[in-house]
């Protein structure tokens, strides 16, 4: 993943000052200014404060700011990441000067350039029901990106994007859109509206089942994949009636030998180790679904699952299928890991299948543990002490 500097930084606004200004915006000292003032901030804040220089350098008016945009448009050298903090800055300028369906025509023009699929939600957090049309009538555009922005910009979950709570608690005023594009013909397209499909899923799985199994009675021959990529947290968790639209009995006749821990003592930053085997018993074919499930541990002791891919694949009567698993344990942002003893488990058609446990350790170049098993905090305040106060 590229960093917050590699994506939105002065050079960024330099160019993006020389493209308004070309297009009407002269001399764009806001947009340029702000560049050498972005060092240190997330994305989202250098998001934020080249979108308020551009709301600062360009009309104030709506037609002359979207005239200033279109023009911009057609100047090759606006492309990339210059161009996500003007998507946000159309939508912010627009609601605030009550204009609506314009602006979204706008932003529509904008997504081939880089997706505007933030820029549409504060649309549909003001008038879902005054958005929905315009989000419909793209899922007929010729420009595949415009038909994804109809998904994409609609997911009521979408990573790094506020949720819309809205569609959270009530995902059907989406469904259309979805049922038009399921079968669209891009990819790029479908990928989306499996995503979206996966967010429903996550608060509303019969919504989610009866959405696929629906498509699967009028299916396009890339139907059946795109199922499966938006019923995935489904299947992970179990839920049978997922399993079993995608043909995966949850009671399947198998031999289960495992999992066998090759590494019962695994340290941060290094790989939990564990074979596994599954015979088909019975006197059919059977589809399955193998994952593995990390028991990890928490601060209280307490043991909390989370569910890792493995296989799926289909076994013969008798056939035996056998394989080993490396899993990393290194140093995550998004996860903590705290030492003692943990689990993994088998997990076949969502059913689990055998467990073994293993011991995670710190780092062997870690500062000293204290009572709690966590780095000792006053190790830590000698080692790195805090800069003097100015």
């Amino acid at each position: 993943m590229p960093t917050a500097d590699e994506l939105i930084n002065a050079h960024t606004t330099d160019r993006l000052a020389s493209v308004m200004a070309a297009a009407g915006a002269a001399p764009a000292t806001a947009i340029h200014d702000c560049g050498p003032l972005l060092e240190g901030l997330t994305f989202s804040e250098r998001v934020d404060a080249v979108k308020e220089a551009v709301l600062a350098d360009l009309p104030d008016a709506y037609p002359a700011f979207a005239e200033v945009v279109r023009t911009a448009l057609r100047d090759s050298a606006f492309t990339g990441w210059m161009t996500f903090p003007v998507n946000a800055a159309v939508g912010e300028r627009a609601l605030t000067r009550g204009v609506f369906e314009p602006a979204l025509d706008l932003l529509a023009e904008l997504t081939p350039l880089l997706t505007a699929e933030m820029a549409v939600r504060p649309f549909l957090r003001h008038d879902l029901s005054r958005a929905l049309p315009a989000v419909l009538a793209w899922t007929r555009h010729p420009d595949e990106h415009v038909r994804r922005l109809a998904s994409e910009g609609t997911r009521p979950r979408l990573p790094w994007a506020a949720r819309l709570t809205r569609l959270v608690a009530d995902p059907t005023p989406t469904l259309p859109v979805l049922d038009a594009l399921y079968r669209d013909t891009s990819e790029y397209v479908r990928r989306s509206v499996a995503n979206h499909l996966n967010d429903i899923s996550r608060d509303h799985p019969s919504t989610a089942v009866a959405t696929a199994a629906r498509w699967l009675t009028d299916p396009a021959p890339t139907t059946t994949a795109l199922v499966r990529h938006g019923l995935r947290t489904l299947v992970k968790n179990g839920h049978a009636d997922a399993l079993a639209l995608l043909g995966h009995d949850p009671d399947v006749a198998v031999q289960v030998v495992g999992p066998e821990i090759r590494t019962p003592e695994v340290h941060i930053g290094e790989h939990l180790v564990f074979g596994y085997e599954v015979t088909n018993t019975s006197p059919r074919t059977l589809p399955l679904v193998i994952d593995y499930v990390v028991h990890h541990r928490k601060a209280n002791g307490t043991l909390t699952p989370k569910v890792f891919k493995l296989t799926t694949r289909s076994l013969a009567a008798g056939e035996r299928w056998s394989a080993v698993r490396r899993h990393s344990f290194r140093e995550l942002s998004t996860r903590r890991y705290h030492l003692g003893v943990h689990r993994v488990e088998l997990q076949i058609n969502g059913q689990p299948h055998g467990s073994a446990e293993f011991t995670l350790g710190a780092r062997p170049d870690a500062a000293p543990a204290g009572p709690s098993g966590s780095p000792d905090r006053h190790h830590e305040r000698a080692a790195c002490p805090r800069p003097a106060t100015r």
